[in-house]
């Protein structure tokens, strides 16, 4: 079965194709259609936004399409950036830029008031139109400063307290497993073995 990452996210792309890789999938992504546009995310929610890119997907290319929409929700900030995350800094932001906002922003707290969590929403729409979706969250602390040169996006300050680690020092084994991704993408996973083929 084909489908299509509603994605150009380099990062994105290398961690849902390591978690599908024992499906019977063959995954494509936007990069494989450069004359497709990138969906508008302009929903109100992780939600909207998945739902959004994924029906754009499918029904452009009449291919079952999945989509992600995640990001990170810092308490101390009233669950900030949220949806923004990759934008937080700015239109065409870097992971870089994006992250040296949220330290300035956090800059006067100490660790233990820095929670954060990662959220992540997956859609999977047939050009039929049968939608499905299947969430994932970590929780953790924005750590002082970045730590590690694995994952991406706000990967090196987003500190796992159980494991003493930020998630761009673990490898991508156990990342693939304890992160918002991971775990919705475990539910994704769960939903097509179960399923008849």
């Amino acid at each position: 079965m084909k489908i299509v990452l509603a994605t150009r996210n380099k990062g994105k792309t290398r961690e849902i194709k390591e978690i599908l890789k024992d499906l019977k999938l063959e995954i494509l992504t936007l990069n494989d259609f450069p004359d497709i546009p990138t969906p508008i995310e302009d929903g109100k929610s992780f939600k909207e936004n998945a739902l959004k890119k994924a029906r754009f997907i499918a029904q452009k290319l009449n291919m079952p399409a999945l989509a992600d929409d995640s990001g990170i929700e810092v308490e101390a900030l009233g669950k900030r950036p949220g949806i923004f995350s990759a934008l937080y800094a700015g239109e065409n932001a870097t992971d870089e830029e994006n992250n040296r906002k949220l330290l300035r922003e956090l800059n006067d707290l100490p660790l233990e008031k820095r929670h954060a969590s990662y959220m992540c929403v997956i859609a999977l729409v047939s050009p039929a139109g049968k939608e499905e979706i299947f969430d994932g969250n970590c929780d953790g602390l924005i750590a002082l400063e970045p730590k590690g040169a694995g994952g991406f996006g706000y990967d090196p300050l987003f500190f796992v307290p159980e494991y003493g680690k930020t998630m761009a020092e673990f490898p991508p084994d156990i990342k693939n497993r304890i992160s918002h991704r991971g775990r919705a993408l475990a539910k994704l996973k769960n939903k097509l073995m179960a399923s008849p083929k």
